[in-house]
C-alpha cells in the first residue's frame, strides 16, 4: 500500500471507521515489526510490542491529525512501546536483551559455506552493535537505513532536529564500519567501548 493511501486509511479510522483499521494494519505491520526487531534485538520480543503498538494506536487514534503523515506517528508510538519494554527489562535487573539466535537468518538458497558463514558473523556484528549504541544514535540509524523514513520523518519521530538526526545516524553509521572493517566477533564487542565514547550524543 502506498503512503497515500495509508494516510486516507488512517484518516478514516481516526474518525470512527473501524474498517478501515484493516488496511491500516496491512499497511504498517510488516514495517513496525521489522522496526521493533532491529531496535530491540529481539524477534521473540517484537511480535508482543507489535501488538501493544497497535493497541496505544488505537486508543489514540482521535488525537491523529486529518490529513497527516501516519509512518512518522506510528514509528513514534513504536519506539515508545519498545523503550518501555527495555525500561522494563532492566527494572527486571537484565542489562542486556535476550539473545535471539533467531533474527537475521541465513538464506537457505546458499551453498556457500564460507559466504554464509561470512554473512553470518557480519549480522552477528551489527547485532552487537546497535545494541551498544545509545538509544538516539541506534534508532535514528535503523529509521533512515531500514526504515526508509526521510530525515524529516525521523525527526519528527524522534523529538529531534533533522540536523541531530543526521549526525546520531553518521555516529551510528561510524561505529558500524569500524566494527565491521575490523571483523570484531559479536562475543568480543562487549569488550569493545562503542557506545562509551558517544554516550553523550544519547542526551542530545
Amino acid at each position: 500500500m502506498d503512503e497515500a493511501s495509508l494516510n486516507r486509511a488512517m484518516d478514516l479510522y481516526s474518525a470512527g471507521d473501524e474498517s478501515a483499521f484493516a488496511a491500516v494494519h496491512a499497511g504498517l505491520s510488516g514495517r513496525l515489526l521489522g522496526f521493533l526487531v532491529r531496535i530491540t534485538g529481539s524477534s521473540v520480543a517484537a511480535p508482543d510490542l507489535l501488538q501493544e503498538t497497535f493497541l496505544r494506536m488505537h486508543r489514540a487514534r482521535g488525537s491523529f491529525a486529518p490529513g497527516g503523515a501516519v509512518l512518522p506517528w506510528a514509528y513514534a508510538i513504536a519506539r515508545n512501546v519498545a523503550l518501555d519494554h527495555v525500561r522494563a527489562a532492566r527494572l527486571r535487573a537484565t542489562d542486556r536483551l535476550p539473545s535471539d539466535p533467531g533474527s537475521e537468518p541465513l538464506d537457505p538458497s546458499r551453498d556457500d559455506g564460507e559466504s554464509a558463514a561470512i554473512a553470518a558473523e557480519a549480522a552477528a556484528i551489527v547485532r552487537s552493535v546497535l545494541a551498544k549504541l545509545p538509544p538516539n544514535q541506534r534508532d535514528a540509524f535503523v529509521l533512515l537505513r531500514y526504515e526508509g523514513l526521510s530525515v524529516q520523518d525521523a525527526a519528527a519521530v524522534l523529538g529531534a532536529t533533522p540536523t541531530a538526526v543526521k549526525l546520531r545516524a553518521f555516529r551510528a553509521y561510524e561505529a558500524l564500519r569500524a566494527a565491521l572493517a575490523a571483523g570484531v566477533p559479536a562475543s568480543a564487542e562487549t569488550d569493545r567501548p562503542v557506545a562509551r565514547g558517544k554516550s553523550r550524543e544519547s542526551s542530545r
